[in-house]
């Protein structure tokens, strides 16, 4: 989970982190819910999920470096309601691309209102052809206000992570 050399530094230490054990210190939350069946909805939420759709499905997306999910694309979403927001800068660290999981995840940078990193992926079990969405994040206050919102901060986190997963469930 190296970076350039010239890239700007992450703002926490343990990097790759949500695609193992989550390091202590951390607000740290898994959610997985069944979005449906079938090797072609998992096919199709995984190509959604590298093609952004969470973000543009929630409304939180600004910007990207690269059309679709790559290790080291900067990304920015924009956090807040109307126009009371905050742009929040993030890279993604890595890309999962297995027969039974796609997604990725993407770290915090300077001028996130957070600390830490956030998984966003589609599980499918071939045991029973069912389909999972996963966000799975760690993270802790990266700015006076997430700081003074505490509780109610990681409530609108969950809230937003069921979100996510609604935008892959077949319409």
């Amino acid at each position: 989970m190296s970076q350039q050399p010239d890239a700007v530094p992450f703002t926490y230490t343990e990097v790759g982190a949500t695609a193992g054990d989550f390091p202590p210190g951390y607000d740290q939350f898994r959610l997985r819910l069944r979005i449906g069946s079938g090797r072609e909805l998992f096919e199709q939420a995984g190509k959604q999920i590298l093609a952004y759709r969470i973000q543009h499905g929630t409304g939180i997306f600004e910007y990207a470096s690269t059309e679709t999910i790559e290790a080291g694309t900067e990304l920015t979403v924009r956090l807040g309601l109307g126009p009371i927001g905050v742009s929040a800068p993030c890279r993604v660290v890595y890309v999962l691309d297995e027969p039974d999981r796609r997604g990725f995840a993407y770290g915090t940078l300077p001028g996130h209102p957070e600390i830490g990193e956030e998984l966003f992926a589609v599980e499918y079990d071939p045991t029973d052809d069912s389909v999972h969405g996963l966000i799975a994040a760690f993270s802790r206050p990266g700015a006076w206000y997430t700081r003074l919102g505490g509780p109610i901060v990681r409530l609108i986190q969950r809230w937003f992570a069921h979100r996510y997963i609604n935008t892959l469930r077949p319409r």
